[in-house]
């Protein structure tokens, strides 16, 4: 009964439409509190930031106000919040109405002081960074303030310290893909068009995501590619074998992309680092295939391969050797100067052959037959017959020998020319990956 008739007493004639003051000149001041429970979702392209808060606000109705004694000592009670006045305090970064769970009443005690506590699902605007993918920190503001009301009419203010706001993790649900950091308040005065000043509190939530499921995902399979390209330089480089290694892992390089396009964000401002990171890996895939490529078509066997110039003689197997610390480069040297000798001894061949054309015979059978053997050779046709094929044979022979020191030339410029291209493609990986894992590292310790 008690309940009943304070409930009769402060609502039967009270005016919900009407500021509840009665000085209209005096400021009703709204103390506001947030506490974040849960981060639902984060829309990277529509730039949208779900959160569920614990909102509760705080104000003096002097029209709710009573002496306990006249009521059996009832110093608090709840009120439909449809019955009394509520300040329009709204958040400015609203872009859909969430699923919230109404909440119809509010608690006031016997001096006035109204408390309304409810939880709300978030839909906010939020301007979302993904440069540093899958180390970002997002940093999302919720404004509060009166839609209406200027600052004359309805002030803000802190319900608790900025200090115990901005640490306090007690109610947040710590399982999810993003960690809250801390959550800052601030308060400050704006107009529009020079109209009335009104006054707003801003809440900066700053979340972290986690990044280990994209690092085994996403990174990880990346860099195994990468380091199985880099173990293909191992393979002869005068083996076909290469050329479709380095194609297939180009292929599957490619199939990954396709794989995790999907969980990549995407936004129409900018594009993550990772992405750069996987397109960049991409064009060294395929630097590495070209790369091979050349090294096949310079060391393949090919009846009409020219000589190796003497200046590629001069950079590659003599002054690269010593460059790359290469152990076996006298081998090189030494078959350079063994391939130049038998060069000059064809020659030497060729011309004596066809100065005398008894070179297949016995010198010592040469001087004891005397003049007239000559004349027996020149005589019959088998031994003139024989004689041009025996020279044939070994003219082809002797050619066949020029073309195997012509490709060994050419198979050892690869070999020195793979090692060089081998050695700068790590470099350059190296040196790629040790910037990313140095920007990542940073931006994850901050």
């Amino acid at each position: 009964p008690a309940l009943r008739r304070l409930t009769h007493y402060l609502l039967a004639h009270y005016q919900k439409g009407t500021r509840p003051v009665r000085d209209w000149r005096k400021t009703t001041n709204v103390a506001i509190d947030l506490m974040v429970y849960a981060i639902l979702s984060v829309d990277e392209k529509n730039q949208v930031l779900t959160t569920y808060i614990w909102y509760r606000q705080h104000w003096t109705d002097e029209f709710l106000r009573w002496d306990p004694e006249h009521f059996d000592n009832v110093t608090q009670i709840s009120l439909p919040v449809e019955s009394i006045w509520v300040p329009d305090i709204l958040i400015n970064e609203f872009v859909d109405v969430g699923k919230s769970p109404p909440v119809p009443y509010v608690y006031v005690d016997h001096h006035g002081e109204v408390q309304n506590l409810k939880p709300i699902q978030v839909m906010t605007a939020c301007s979302l960074d993904i440069y540093n993918f899958p180390f970002d920190v997002q940093n999302c503001s919720l404004t509060f303030t009166s839609w209406l009301h200027h600052i004359r009419d309805i002030n803000l203010s802190l319900w608790r310290q900025p200090e115990l706001v901005k640490f306090d993790r007690s109610v947040f649900m710590n399982q999810g893909e993003w960690e809250l950091l801390y959550v800052l308040s601030h308060f400050q005065e704006f107009s529009v068009k020079s109209s009335d000043n009104y006054a707003e509190m801003k809440f900066y939530v700053v979340i972290r995501r986690r990044p280990l499921f994209y690092t085994v995902s996403l990174l990880l399979p990346s860099i195994f590619l990468m380091v199985t390209d880099i173990v293909g330089f191992y393979l002869p480089p005068n083996s076909g074998e290469r050329v479709s290694f380095k194609i297939t892992l180009l292929l599957g390089y490619s199939v990954f992309l396709i794989i995790v396009s999907d969980t990549l964000p995407a936004t129409a401002v900018g594009t993550p680092l990772i992405g750069i990171y996987f397109v960049v890996c991409m064009a060294l895939l395929v630097i590495s295939l070209t790369e091979t490529i050349l090294i096949v078509y310079l060391v393949h066997k090919q009846d009409l391969q020219p000589h190796v110039p003497t200046w590629v003689k001069h950079l590659l197997l003599e002054k690269a050797t010593v460059l790359l610390c290469i152990r076996d480069r006298t081998k090189f040297i030494r078959s350079r100067t063994q391939s130049m000798d038998l060069s000059g001894q064809v020659e030497n061949n060729d011309s004596t052959a066809k100065l005398n054309p008894y070179s297949c015979e016995d010198p010592r059978e040469h001087e004891a037959s005397g003049s007239a053997k000559p004349m027996l050779v020149e005589g019959s046709p088998l031994t003139l017959g024989v004689l041009r094929e025996v020279t044939a044979i070994r003219s082809f022979l002797e050619k066949r020998e020029e073309f195997r020191d012509v490709a060994r030339e050419w198979l050892q410029v690869g070999y020195v020319l793979d090692v060089l291209l081998f050695r700068a493609y790590l470099v350059v990986v190296l040196a790629y990956s040790i910037t990313l894992g140095t920007l990542w590292s940073v931006w994850q310790d901050a």
